[in-house]
């Protein structure tokens, strides 16, 4: 096994990822849990979307959540857009890290945006010149990067060549989302060979999904890569409204049990956390998939 990172740096998405694939819920709540989420340490947090509401009821209330969030000191906070008028919204409320998303499959991007995935990536590059022009980073996520559910398999070099476009457009980072958790260790090992033989610098982050019960095991093996950022969401909260069969992500306290345990930094109280997710739970009105939330203290590393 090749030496692993001493440190790992944890993106929380469940204020937006996971809260996007539930039933609205009261911009309070989404408050509280954003705040606590904030108190754990973790050293990056995906805040809100902002989306057209039609689109996305769940962010709806993106404005009034960030006005209202807390906002601790060293924690950096991103936001999703979907276009140049959500971007412009994300710029007006003072985000600096801005991330978009593109499919690597064409056929979930147009039930995604309604456009397919070469005319979306013309518009991320204007996108990008106008993020950076405003003094923002721009991340693109690219969906499906494992597989899609429409297609089935998704060549590792077509994902390859979508970084390779958005890395010359100028992309500050690329993620890579396991959309319906088809991912698995030999697909991200494929992944990253061919994208790191397109482009061997840029920063990279992964997203997993455990919808096939897979997401440790992948982070695992993209670890053994040098990977060193990774998107996580309390309890396991999230999915994709436009990918049938898409539960939740790869839990964030899952996560960081797993790598503590390894003896891999990543900055988090795990008992903060574990009063995060459960609050989430509360939020939710459901329990949620994580093993630690139910593990109890005897149970779990603190």
């Amino acid at each position: 096994m090749s030496q692993l990172p001493a440190t790992v740096s944890i993106r929380e998405v469940g204020p937006r990822d996971g809260l996007q694939n539930e039933d609205p819920v009261p911009t309070d709540a989404k408050v509280r849990l954003l705040d606590a989420l904030s108190a754990t340490g973790v050293g990056r947090i995906e805040a809100v979307s902002f989306v057209h509401p039609k689109a996305i009821p769940q962010m709806a209330d993106a404005d009034e959540v960030w006005r209202r969030a807390a906002k601790a000191p060293g924690v950096r906070y991103s936001a999703l857009v979907p276009n140049s008028r959500g971007a412009q919204r994300a710029l007006a409320a003072g985000f600096t890290e801005i991330e978009v998303v593109v499919s690597a499959s064409d056929t979930h991007n147009r039930r995604n945006v309604n456009r397919g995935t070469d005319e979306s990536l013309d518009d991320i590059a204007e996108l990008i010149a106008m993020l950076h022009g405003a003094g923002a980073s721009a991340e693109v996520i690219i969906a499906t990067s494992f597989g899609c559910p429409y297609e089935g398999d998704v060549d590792p070099q077509r994902v390859a060549q979508i970084v390779s476009r958005v890395v010359a457009d100028g992309a500050n980072r690329v993620a890579f989302g396991d959309t319906t958790g088809m991912g698995t260790p030999r697909r991200v090992r494929e992944l990253l060979t061919a994208v790191r033989d397109a482009e061997a610098e840029i920063p990279l982050l992964l997203h997993f999904h455990n919808t096939r019960g897979t997401a440790l095991a992948n982070l695992l093996t993209a670890l053994e890569f040098g990977v060193t950022e990774f998107d996580a969401s309390v309890g396991g909260l999230g999915g994709c409204p436009y990918a049938p069969g898409a539960s939740g992500n790869l839990a964030t306290e899952e996560a960081v049990h797993m790598l503590h345990d390894m003896g891999i930094d990543t900055g988090i109280d795990l008992d903060a956390l574990l009063a995060a997710a459960a609050l989430a739970e509360e939020i939710v009105g459901r329990e949620l998939p994580s093993g630690v939330l139910r593990a109890g203290p005897r149970t779990r590393l603190v």
